[in-house]
């Protein structure tokens, strides 16, 4: 399955290092929250969201106020916040 990320965005991180906001990960898969609330298992995350003033995306569940705020912390820990990037998806240059 072919992504498309905004160009600008930055290059994916080697696991185990710092999120940088790639998005890749999330563009790959659902998170397991995500997999419950959207009830997709492939394909790119609905939460997914591009924030121009700082050129990386971000997790929608994580940032924009909801119902779904009170799972934040849930979703913080399924999503690896603050751990380093945990993603084995491959970034290929498109054809």
């Amino acid at each position: 399955m072919l992504v498309t990320l905004d160009a600008r965005a930055p290059a994916k991180p080697a696991p185990g290092t710092d999120c940088n906001g790639c998005g890749v990960c999330c563009a790959a898969e659902p998170c397991p929250l995500g997999l419950i609330l959207f009830r997709r298992r492939r394909g790119p995350c609905p939460a997914l969201e591009w924030e121009e003033p700082s050129r990386r995306y971000r997790c929608g569940l994580l940032t924009r106020p909801g119902w779904w705020r009170l799972l934040a912390p849930l979703a913080a820990r399924w999503i690896a916040a603050g751990q380093g990037c945990d993603s084995d998806a491959r970034v290929e240059d498109p054809p």
